[in-house]
């Protein structure tokens, strides 16, 4: 017991029951014991009282212990607790940690007693209360809640009173307006609320808006102009309290506690004015809070006839998505409030919203903020922060960026760039580029580092890097992607190899989906996620969830030919607005996106676009007649550009092969090897691998199957074990060690 959190009551019991057990000079601590040192209490022996004499029920235990057998008075001994008593102790802690109390009380050890079988102590009590367990414990549980009441010193002697208990209850939000920020703008959204407060009926306003809008910081400047007296004679005096349901429902153990409490609220409410408010926040959890059935009392039902009376003002706030699953459904609860929407506030509104509130985060990080970062805090959240509103999320950033300098020595100066970079470690948005001009350089020399990788497809470089810099620029349309590009060629020519490079260089994640695996009509939707009801509705969209992940990245769509033409309807809201909603309505944003897919259609019609003495029909013109027909025109509209990649020739061949040697020189450093290539056997690479038909994979090929052989053996089983040069040859018209 002594390694249980308990309070003070259960310890001076225990401690009785202990005493009692000494002095009878019995070898065990029994359950009657302890109901004995129960009497004692003066909350037990009070809700006892409306049942039985205290008095009467101490004799008739007492009585019962004096039969028991007792330890000679020569023999020393220690009591110790009889297996009884242990369940007792096992019952009361199971009850509180299901109650979530912070220690045990003798609350819970009476109904630990109460629960035990074949137990006199517990026939004793039972006895004695007959058929009203729940009531008895009901009044224990009051008479123990006052009592902590009446000897907590954080509470005024005011409130100490039975009928001021609800205060315990409830925040009133008169007295700690001064600790929130001051509430700027809102101006008609607030007339509203105090115009809707002054009605006669249905005097009971309701906010409704986006999380992060300020509905609550509404309320909070209303109370502010109450305590300045800046509000008609009606709401004059008015104390606002606030409600909170988890408050509430904490301990309520029994049946009927909850609804108490909220009855004690009201009433309490209603009796110390007539001219009082009760805000509610997240109101939508009333609906069906305490309801323990379909039909059952529930909050909400227990709170209408206040909101009909009109001697209680009611102010609740919600967010839209919690109002339509669960306010709207009460429809006698619609009746009775007045919707008010808060809607979010424009770039500009935010931007003075955060410029007053500039000197307390000040204050409080010791820094300084630049009117540019505050500027750029509110735009950029805007631009890049989607799934949160402003001006709350603008506040995030300037809240975070001054927690960083803390960590910082010697800058007390928040600009742009610290701005930037809490953006783009915690939203995984690069927007650094924005803030920092040095990054223009990078961003000017990215053609030539692409160039120096990606042979022969210049034209597709170019379309790539000029989506990315003019979206640098600002010249791009904001509620668009980055790029919509159709890379359309023969396979090996480098399509994905674009894409790759560009994620690299760029130095953002590259999100590749081969649509091969979506050719079936029912594995579209795993992008976007399964239907309700369906097997997967809870794993969400695939793509969806992957962009949620990196909003700002490379996503390469391979082969969409391959894909089923649902998915064609699915990337045309991604093209044309940006957006895309999963299954359960949450969108994701795709302004920071490059999406690139790639395509060999039209590609076997390429080779005959010559046929003919007098063809004029380049192989370019012959695949994009192709690409028409297998695409629909409304996807086609909406692509920002379409890249014809050529074929391989001879000298892209060349400079293809000069790279994979280049790579695989690199991975024999690694084993202290150096090799060399004599002419003849480049030349014979390049011979084997230098197939229009098949591209670069061709070349991988030949190198894994001809000249990577050679190498393998000699480092493992030859001349190379310890590292050292080779030279390959030809012998016989094949690769040799020279």
């Amino acid at each position: 017991m002594a390694e249980i959190e308990q309070t003070e009551r259960v310890g001076r019991v225990i401690k009785s029951a202990l005493g009692y057990c000494k002095t009878l000079r019995n070898e065990f601590v029994m359950p009657e014991h302890l109901l004995l040192a129960l009497v004692e209490d003066s909350n037990f022996n009070s809700a006892l009282a409306a049942y039985c004499s205290p008095l009467t029920f101490a004799n008739k235990i007492e009585k019962f212990l004096d039969d028991i057998e007792v330890v000679p008075q020569d023999i020393e001994y220690h009591p110790e607790l009889s297996i009884q008593t242990g369940q007792v102790i096992d019952n009361a802690i199971k009850h509180v940690e299901n109650s979530g109390a912070e220690s045990i009380d003798i609350t819970h050890l009476v109904k630990g007693l109460l629960e035990l079988k074949d137990s006199w102590a517990s026939y004793f009590l039972k006895d004695s209360i007959g058929d009203n367990e729940q009531d008895f414990m009901k009044e224990l549980i009051d008479y123990c809640e006052y009592d902590d009441m009446i000897f907590d010193e954080n509470i005024d002697d005011e409130a100490k009173s039975p009928k001021s208990s609800w205060k315990q209850l409830v925040t009133c939000m008169n007295d700690n307006y001064q600790m929130h920020n001051p509430l700027i703008g809102r101006d008609n959204e607030l007339k509203r609320t105090i115009q809707v407060l002054c009605r006669c009926d249905k005097n009971n306003p309701l906010h409704v808006g986006e999380p992060g809008v300020g509905k609550t910081a509404l309320v909070w400047g209303l109370t502010r102009l109450i305590e300045e007296n800046k509000v008609p004679k009606r709401l004059q005096g008015s104390k606002i309290y606030q409600l909170d349901m988890g408050t509430l429902l904490a301990g309520t153990q029994y049946r009927g506690d909850f609804e108490k409490r909220i009855k004690q609220i009201m009433d309490g409410v209603q009796g110390e004015s007539d001219n009082n408010i009760v805000y509610i926040d997240e109101i939508h959890t009333l609906v069906g809070a305490g309801a323990i059935g379909d039909g059952a009392m529930d909050a909400s039902n227990m709170l209408k006839p206040y909101l009909e009376s009109g001697k209680i003002r009611f102010i609740g706030s919600t967010t839209y998505e919690e109002y339509n699953r669960h306010f709207s459904r009460s429809k006698g609860l619609i009746r009775r409030f007045q919707q008010i929407d808060i809607t979010e506030p424009s770039i500009d509104e935010a931007k003075n919203i955060i410029m007053q509130l500039k000197p307390r985060y000040e204050d409080f990080h010791g820094v300084k903020y630049t009117d540019e970062a505050i500027s750029f805090a509110v735009e950029a959240s805007a631009k890049h922060i989607n799934d949160r509103f402003l001006p709350d999320k603008a506040i995030d950033l300037i809240d975070e960026a001054g927690a960083a300098m803390e960590l910082a020595e010697n800058a007390k100066t928040i600009g742009k760039k610290e701005i930037a970079d809490v953006l783009s470690k915690t939203c995984k948005v690069e927007a650094l580029s924005e803030a920092e001009d040095d990054d223009y350089k990078q961003l000017e020399r990215l053609a030539d580092r692409m160039l120096s990788q990606i042979y022969g497809q210049d034209e597709a470089i170019r379309q790539v890097v000029e989506s990315v810099q003019m979206s640098r620029a600002g010249l791009l349309d904001d509620n668009k992607p980055l790029a919509s590009l159709l890379f359309v060629g023969p396979t090996g020519v480098g399509k994905t190899e674009v894409a790759r490079v560009l994620s690299k260089e760029l130095g953002i994640p590259l999100t590749r989906f081969d649509m091969s695996e979506y050719t079936e009509k029912h594995t579209v939707a795993k992008l976007i996620g399964s239907p309700a009801g369906y097997v997967g509705y809870e794993d969400g969209g695939l793509l969806t969830d992957a962009i949620r992940k990196s909003p700002n990245c490379v996503l390469l769509l391979d082969e969409i030919e391959k894909a089923h033409q649902d998915i064609y309807n699915i990337l045309l809201q991604v093209m044309d607005y940006a957006r895309l909603t999963d299954n359960k309505g949450r969108q994701s944003d795709f302004r920071n996106v490059v999406l690139i897919m790639t395509s060999n259609a039209g590609a076997q019609y390429a080779s005959h676009a010559s046929v003919g003495f007098n063809s004029t029909v380049s192989r370019g013109e012959a695949m994009m007649k192709q690409v028409k027909k297998t695409f629909k025109p409304e996807f086609l509209n909406r692509l920002s550009g379409t890249v014809v990649f050529h074929d391989m020739n001879k000298q892209m061949a060349t400079l293809i092969l000069q790279k994979k040697l280049r790579e695989l020189e690199s991975k024999l450093e690694a084993k202290q090897v150096k090799m060399n290539l004599i002419p003849e056997a480049f030349e014979y690479l390049l011979k084997e691998g230098f197939t229009p038909e098949y591209g670069a994979r061709e070349m991988d090929r030949v190198i894994a199957q001809r000249l990577k052989p050679l190498l393998m053996r000699e480092i493992l089983f030859g001349s190379l074990k310890n590292g050292g040069e080779i030279t390959i040859g030809i012998k016989d018209g094949n690769l040799s060690i020279g």
